[in-house]
């Protein structure tokens, strides 16, 4: 149960579903509402395939690279120190910043589900470096599948968040969505201090 817990606090709040609403919502305005359900659906699908690829596999991969572990884990927690800080400090009732670029792109696009709604939007390069940063060699089996178990409870909730947005907007405004922006950008910035500190270590021991 701590594991579950410790996994999906650390992954929910830098996925941040909430900050996706105005986007989502933005993006599938002309959407009938089982048109938005089907592509939050496959968003958070999408979303959990990537993350869950990135924690088998992403070891493999910097190993190719030649990159540590304890590498990615000091770039990722800058990056999502950063990604805290700007959610304690920016206006949350604009969600989370996407270029005009790919804010017009997705407006042309039929289905958004994949790009840019499940990457970058939801399993952007922040969650990727805590997935990654989440294996070690010496993982067990039981281990292994509750953080899959964790990753996938936290698509569950995201696509509940994502299919009752309009909803939730319209009960928590601007204000709601200020404060529980700074809220989650605490935690994330604190997120991204123990992945640098314990990077840091590694290095050092």
């Amino acid at each position: 149960m701590e594991i579950i817990l410790a996994t999906f606090t650390a992954l929910f709040t830098v996925v941040n579903p909430f900050g996706a609403m105005p986007v989502f919502l933005t993006l599938t305005h002309d959407d009938t509402p089982v048109s938005r359900n089907e592509q939050a659906l496959r968003a958070c699908i999408y979303m959990a395939l990537i993350l869950s690829v990135f924690f088998l596999a992403g070891q493999y991969v910097l190993n190719f690279f030649g990159i540590r572990l304890s590498d990615i884990r000091i770039a990722g927690g800058l990056m999502i120190m950063k990604a805290g800080f700007e959610l304690l400090t920016s206006k949350a009732h604009r969600g989370k910043k996407v270029s005009k670029g790919v804010l017009r792109e997705g407006l042309e696009k039929e289905d958004i589900s994949f790009t840019p709604l499940a990457m970058p939007m939801l399993s952007g390069p922040g969650a990727i470096a805590v997935s990654i940063g989440m294996y070690s060699g010496s993982i067990s089996y039981t281990n292994l599948g509750l953080t899959i178990l964790s990753i996938l409870l936290v698509a569950a909730v995201s696509f509940v968040i994502l299919a009752f947005s309009h909803q939730l907007i319209a009960y928590m405004g601007k204000a709601g969505l200020s404060a529980l922006s700074r809220i989650m950008g605490f935690v994330v910035l604190s997120i991204g201090v123990n992945l640098t500190s314990t990077g840091i270590l590694s290095l050092l021991n």
